[in-house]
């Protein structure tokens, strides 16, 4: 046989496909112009179920059959796409429950903070709001985010990552269960220090305290003392006990921040094994807003437990070229092996391809939220 006869032959029917998809592509187009006059969804299950089965009837083996299958998938994953295009161009998205502001905070905000006095949430609000900024602070997460639901605080600040343990799982399942929302983000280092009473010295020390991770992140530098290791609930309730006992055989493991607050020294900086250690906090607030520069914008959403659903999903940010900074996924109480997805990506909420791609992904997910745009 003669390969390049073949491939000639494959030409002309590629040629005559590409001809009859933008065919049917136009008749999209007209599909679209009646859905925009009579307000029907663009994504009709039932019909697109419908459809694969018939064409799937038209096969003559297995094989061919679930090809055609994945093939009019993607052929009509691609027509509802270029429906929510022709239904943005005509302003028949809607509009997005946020609105957009021109700054966060006028200086007479009041903001939440979990852990105590000298933890690195203290450190990234002081960053991030100033040193003058009113603020308070609770005993958990879930403290914090009732602060702010309440109204007794304007903004929480809240650990969601770190460059080496991962996510803080809790701010997650707690972001799905309050009406809160994300409308900026900070990023602090994060460096242990040994922290001891003034003029104590780091041959006289006998204990050592800290929170369990921040322990095990200095496990190098311990290996090298007879310290004894007791944990503590965190870093800052770690550095207020030594400052308190006043006790130079004590010391603490914490940041250089926490020795600022409880006036302690650093016998030892840059304890932990990591330089690049660093922590990514986010400001939430109770109210659907945005500051009008945000880049960054953040979802939730469920998915039918089938085969390609998450691609499905997905590609509504490859059609409207938006580029995925992050995915995660929790499992969703009571629901077995089925998961929530948890998606950062660049835009903001202003931009036609975000509005595009959240009709999209709002018309195909189950319980898609909007979780903030920074």
């Amino acid at each position: 046989m003669d390969l390049m006869k073949l491939r000639e032959e494959i030409d002309v029917i590629d040629k005559q496909i590409v001809k009859l998809y933008e065919s049917r592509m136009e008749l999209c187009k007209d599909v679209a112009t009646y859905k925009i006059e009579t307000g029907k969804k663009v994504f009709d299950r039932v019909r697109e179920e419908e459809k694969i089965r018939k064409v799937k009837s038209y096969t003559s083996d297995d094989f061919n059959s679930r090809a055609i299958e994945e093939l009019f998938e993607q052929i009509m994953s691609v027509s509802r796409k270029l429906q929510y295009q022709l239904l943005a161009e005509h302003g028949s998205m809607g509009r997005l429950p946020f609105m957009g502001i021109d700054t966060l905070c006028d200086g007479r905000a009041r903001v939440v903070f979990q852990g105590a006095e000298g933890a690195y949430s203290q450190a990234a609000m002081v960053q991030y709001f100033g040193r003058s900024i009113d603020s308070f602070h609770v005993e958990t997460f879930r403290d914090a985010m009732s602060a702010i639901e309440e109204g007794s605080a304007d903004f929480a600040v809240l650990p969601i990552e770190n460059s080496t343990a991962g996510i803080v799982s809790d701010i997650y399942d707690l972001m799905v269960e309050f009406e809160n929302y994300i409308v900026g983000e900070q990023i602090i280092k994060i460096e242990h220090c040994l922290l001891g009473v003034p003029g104590a010295d780091i041959d006289q020390i006998e204990t050592v305290y800290s929170h369990p991770q921040s322990l095990m992140q200095s496990a190098r530098f311990l290996g090298e003392y007879d310290f004894k290791q007791i944990s503590m609930q965190n870093n800052a309730f770690a550095a207020k006990k030594v400052a308190e006992d006043k006790d130079p055989t004590q010391a603490a493991i914490a940041s250089a921040y926490a020795a600022e607050i409880y006036g302690l020294s650093v016998l030892k900086q840059g304890v932990n094994q990591s330089d690049t250690n660093s922590t990514r906090f986010i400001i939430v607030t109770n109210q659907k807003v945005f500051l009008k520069d945000a880049k960054k914008i953040s979802i939730c959403f469920e998915i039918p437990h089938e085969s390609g659903s998450l691609y499905h999903m997905l590609s509504h940010f490859i059609y409207n070229n938006l580029n995925l900074c992050k995915i995660e996924s929790r499992p969703i109480e009571d629901r077995n092996w089925e998961y929530r997805f948890f998606v950062d990506f660049e835009g903001n909420l202003a931009d036609g391809a975000v509005k595009n791609a959240l009709r999209g992904l709002r018309e195909e997910a189950r319980n898609l939220r909007i979780l903030g745009n920074y």
